[in-house]
């Protein structure tokens, strides 16, 4: 099956940071700021989405890899902003970029590959 998938398709999301993104409440840290895993669920999110609507009834897309860099922290009530592209298409395997920004910079950067599922095969086999 052929999938109008193209490389250079971008997509934007932002979210607020609230006191539930931050790493004391993840688990991941004791501070009270933006956590790692948060941030990767917007990466992956805006990547997702990206995509999502091109695809036929019944397929998806999963991630299957992400490289994450959390360069700098972010409060609660900021604004993050996160950006995708998709830099490759190999098959059902599609590549992408991402970054994400508060109002101070650059909080992290990504490279995160997702690849196309059919939904029901997909969940099947996982009986």
């Amino acid at each position: 099956m052929n999938f109008n998938i193209k490389k250079g398709i971008k997509n934007e999301l932002f979210k607020i940071v609230t006191d539930k993104d931050t790493a004391d409440v993840f688990g991941s840290g004791l501070s009270k700021v933006f956590s790692t895993p948060s941030l990767v669920s917007l990466m992956e999110h805006t990547a997702y989405s990206s995509v999502e609507e091109l695809l036929p009834d019944g397929f998806s897309t999963v991630g299957i890899e992400i490289n994450v860099k959390h360069k700098k922290a972010s409060l609660p009530g900021q604004k993050i902003l996160c950006k995708s592209v998709i830099t490759k298409v190999e098959g059902k395997k599609i590549f992408f970029q991402v970054s994400a920004f508060d109002q101070q910079g650059e909080v992290g950067i990504a490279s995160h590959i997702r690849y196309i599922i059919n939904n029901q095969e997909f969940m099947n086999n996982l009986r």
